[in-house]
């Protein structure tokens, strides 16, 4: 029996993002992000909620990482892991100390 088309197409095939936010899942395929939002206008959201998604998903509360870690956890997420720490980073979705070597999330 065939689903009506406005049901089949109501949620996104999971794509490996690990979210039940449809809107983040997709910017994934294969469980790698894929897009990043940009910072204007209503994007804006889209990509805090998804910075958060990510250091949540890849980093555990408590633990201290240092900088080759967290780049090892960022690549399998997304190709420029680099700009993806300074992301976290800047919205303080990742905390580093001043010296740059411990990166951990917020209390």
């Amino acid at each position: 029996m065939d689903t009506p088309k406005e049901t089949r197409f109501r949620q996104p095939a999971d794509r490996g993002s690990g979210s039940d936010d449809p809107q983040i899942a997709q910017l994934y395929s294969h469980g790698r992000l894929v897009q990043m939002p940009t910072m204007r206008g209503r994007s804006q959201d889209l990509r805090e909620r998804l910075l958060k998604h990510i250091a949540t998903r890849a980093f555990e509360p408590g633990r201290t990482y240092s900088e080759p870690e967290v780049n090892a956890a960022l690549m399998s997420v997304f190709d420029d892991y680099v700009a993806l720490r300074r992301y976290l980073v800047e919205t303080r979705n990742l905390t580093r100390d001043r010296a740059g070597r411990e990166y951990r999330l917020p209390a």
